[in-house]
C-alpha cells in the first residue's frame, strides 16, 4: 500500500491520506473546494466549487500517475440536489469516459456545496 501526497491538492484535515494506491487501484479521498495554495475554502457558486474540486482531483490523480480517463467510479455528494444540472455541466467536462457514479445529497464539511471522491485503475 502506497500513500499519495501532493502539495497541489489540499492538506488532509484529519487522519487520512489524499489517496491510497494498491494493486493498480487508486482510492482518492473526497475533495471539496479548498484552494491548495492557501488551504482556504472557496465559498462560491456550485460551478466555482466544482471547478476547484476537479482541479484538486486532477492534482491527486496526476501525482499518482493517473488521469481522469483512468477513473472507474465516482461518488458525488451535493448539499442540494437542485444543483445537480449545474454540477453535471462541469463534471462532464472532466469525466468524458463516463465512469460509474453515485450522487447523493449530504451535509458537507465547511458548508461545501459539492464533494467528489474517485476510484481509478491502471
Amino acid at each position: 500500500m502506497e500513500k499519495v501526497y501532493t502539495k497541489l491538492a489540499p492538506e488532509p484535515v484529519g487522519p487520512y491520506s489524499q489517496a491510497i494506491k494498491k494493486n493498480g487501484f487508486l482510492f482518492c479521498s473526497g475533495q471539496i473546494a479548498i484552494n491548495p495554495e492557501n488551504n482556504v475554502f472557496i465559498d462560491g457558486t456550485i460551478q466555482e466549487q466544482t471547478e476547484q474540486v476537479m482541479k484538486n482531483i486532477s492534482a491527486v490523480l496526476n501525482e499518482a500517475g493517473y488521469d481522469f480517463n483512468d477513473v472507474i467510479k465516482t461518488t458525488c455528494f451535493l448539499a442540494d440536489m437542485n444543483d445537480f444540472q449545474e454540477f453535471n455541466k462541469i463534471y462532464s467536462n472532466y469525466f468524458i469516459s463516463e465512469p460509474a457514479r453515485s450522487c447523493v445529497q449530504a451535509k458537507l464539511p465547511k458548508g461545501a456545496l459539492v464533494e467528489v471522491e474517485v476510484i481509478a485503475l491502471k
